[in-house]
């Protein structure tokens, strides 16, 4: 499968941006799909990921509350909405794909697309 991640952009701060990232190739539904971030100087770090069939997700005690993750399989994209933006929350996005479901666990993911550039300014 093949990921694409898309809709990043200059946002203030308390702000939302809502992200996109969209799959071709294999059944998209044989997996959970993951959002993570980098920050420059920074370990790539877990977001939010959502089962196959939108039922169950997970999201990192940094972003809960704030940020929701859906998809849409028919039309093969996993969105996150991202409310309240901080400055922390400054980062490259991407999304992976995962056969093992919604796991904060990195390695369990792979195809990994290019990511997309979220800043929030102060």
């Amino acid at each position: 499968v093949q990921l694409q991640a898309s809709g990043g952009g200059l946002v203030q701060t308390g702000g939302s941006l809502r992200l996109a990232c969209a799959a071709s190739g294999r059944t998209f539904t044989n997996y959970a799909v993951g959002w993570v971030r980098q920050a420059p100087g920074k370990e790539r770090e877990f977001v939010a990921a959502i089962n196959w069939n939108g039922m169950t997700s997970n999201y990192a005690d940094a972003v809960k509350g704030r940020f929701t993750i859906s998809r849409d399989n028919s039309k093969n994209t996993v969105y996150l909405q991202m409310n309240s933006l901080k400055p922390d929350d400054t980062a490259v996005y991407s999304c992976g794909a995962s056969p093992k479901g919604p796991t904060p666990n990195l390695i369990w993911y792979s195809f990994w697309g290019p990511g997309t550039q979220v800043t929030v300014s102060s």
